[in-house]
């Protein structure tokens, strides 16, 4: 058994959530969940990353959103190139889906961390719900929605350091990010430094949708994020141009996928 001492081994989260899943009719959300897991799978498999499990007794499944739990080397793979084919199968969905069957838009949050085994409890687990939920994330999809994109993420702080500064995603650099503050409405003692991506979006894009109230982050020597521009005035802006490039990885071991929507709970429902 480890010692109550031990930190426990780190992970890589990626954590997924729909759109206004609770606005789908009763009878469409079990197939449009459907088509998430496929989409899911597939771009799973296009990354090189194989074996993924399903931990159903681990927490509650609210039906909107997953958390993919996998070993932490993959860290870099689910920034980049996972990112840039999630955004393409989407954009090849939308553009085949029956006019009945809603649009899936998700908001993406990545992350890495300590989680207890074998349930994968641990603070790692909750931040990275939180940031998937936060209202910087929520802004990015604002400007994705407008500009006719389907997916938003956040990147915690801890993996755009491992893995963009550090160099290693092939198509991603640091200035296909935006800088900003995560924080939840409600979760008062949550607020972190995370960098958003919306694929197809640049930056400048996305930075007038932020707000001082949600996820802008004041640089040294600027004005107060209180004087960022309306929102109103980034739908100005342009997407970028350059084609996404097509990256297979490669990868070994197993990842886990565990079921759930915002917040890691565990244990029965209570009502």
């Amino acid at each position: 058994m480890p010692d109550a001492d031990d930190v426990p081994p780190e992970h890589a989260l990626l954590v997924v959530d729909m759109k206004d899943y609770s606005q789908i009719p009763e009878a469409k959300m079990a197939p449009t969940r459907a088509d998430l897991d496929d989409i899911l799978s597939t771009v799973f498999a296009q990354c090189g990353i194989s074996d993924v499990a399903t931990l159903d007794s681990a927490v509650k499944d609210r039906g909107d959103g997953a958390i993919f739990v996998l070993p932490a080397r993959h860290a870099a793979r689910l920034v980049d190139p996972l990112l840039s084919h999630l955004r393409q199968a989407l954009e090849r969905r939308e553009q085949t889906r029956l006019a009945s069957s809603p649009t899936i838009r998700l908001r993406a949050s990545v992350h890495v961390g300590p989680l207890e085994p074998p349930t994968h409890r641990g603070d790692a687990a909750n931040d990275a719900c939180r940031l998937v939920d936060s209202d910087a994330v929520r802004m990015a999809m604002a400007a994705a929605v407008d500009h006719g994109m389907y997916l938003a993420a956040a990147v915690s702080n801890t993996v755009f350091g491992r893995t963009v500064r550090a160099g290693r995603t092939k198509t991603l650099s640091p200035h296909h990010f935006q800088q900003a503050t995560a924080r939840v409405e409600g979760k008062h003692g949550f607020e972190e430094i995370c960098w958003l991506h919306v694929p197809g979006l640049v930056p400048a894009v996305i930075s007038p949708y932020l707000t001082a109230d949600h996820g802008m982050t004041p640089s040294p020597g600027t004005d107060s994020p209180g004087t960022s521009p309306d929102v109103k005035n980034a739908k100005a802006g342009a997407r970028e141009t350059t084609a996404p490039v097509r990256q297979k990885g490669k990868a070994s071991g197993k990842s886990r996928l565990v079921q759930v929507g915002r917040d890691y709970t565990t244990g029965p429902e209570q009502s």
